[in-house]
């Protein structure tokens, strides 16, 4: 039994298979929209802002 996953841009339930070239995304025209909510800005990922005194010492080079 395939997994289903809903569609990050309408909500249709989706099979999560190889045979879905759209995956996660139920068609094409779902995932352009998605694509273009990213290049508009709409999505963003918050910064986080270590603390003033973190001198990146920790840090893997």
């Amino acid at each position: 039994m395939a997994t289903m996953v809903d569609c990050p841009t309408c909500g249709k339930k989706v099979e999560w298979t190889e045979a879905n070239k759209f995956r996660p995304f139920c068609s094409e025209r779902c995932k352009q929209i998605d694509l273009g909510a990213w290049a508009e800005e709409k999505y963003s990922i918050p910064a986080v802002n270590p603390p003033k005194d973190f001198d990146g010492g920790d840090l893997p080079h």
